[in-house]
């Protein structure tokens, strides 16, 4: 099974569309365009985020959806999980990162991953 991990703020930010106003909200509706690619595509989906756990939205699973946080704050917090996550798996050759963030994605090309950007993503969820 294919694994798409999800740089989720990357993905975020890419669209000036308000999100700063809300940027639980934003989070929330990236999450539930991802359970709806979960569903529709059976793949395993991983949302990486930056900063606190949201209340309703903590680390685990979420309908089809594995929601993790950056260990720490700070720049590249949500970089290093990512680099993280995909060191650790078994086949990293069957995982599709999601960023648009050119050092992260030379990390994650050089652990043997895939790369595709935020805007694909977005196009394929219909933003």
């Amino acid at each position: 099974m294919a694994r798409l991990v999800v740089d989720g703020m990357n993905v975020i930010g890419s669209r000036p569309d308000g999100w700063w106003r809300d940027r639980d909200g934003a989070v929330r509706r990236l999450l539930g365009d991802l359970q709806g690619l979960a569903r529709a595509d059976h793949d395993a989906v991983t949302l990486v985020l930056d900063g606190r756990p949201l209340p309703d939205v903590p680390e685990g699973p979420h309908d089809g959806v594995e929601v993790v946080y950056a260990r720490r704050s700070g720049r590249n917090a949500a970089d290093d999980r990512i680099v993280e996550l995909v060191r650790d798996l078994d086949a990293p050759a069957d995982v599709t990162v999601i960023t648009s963030d050119r050092a992260l994605a030379e990390q994650v090309r050089a652990l043997g991953a895939t790369v595709d950007g935020a805007n694909s993503l977005l196009r394929c969820l219909g933003r």
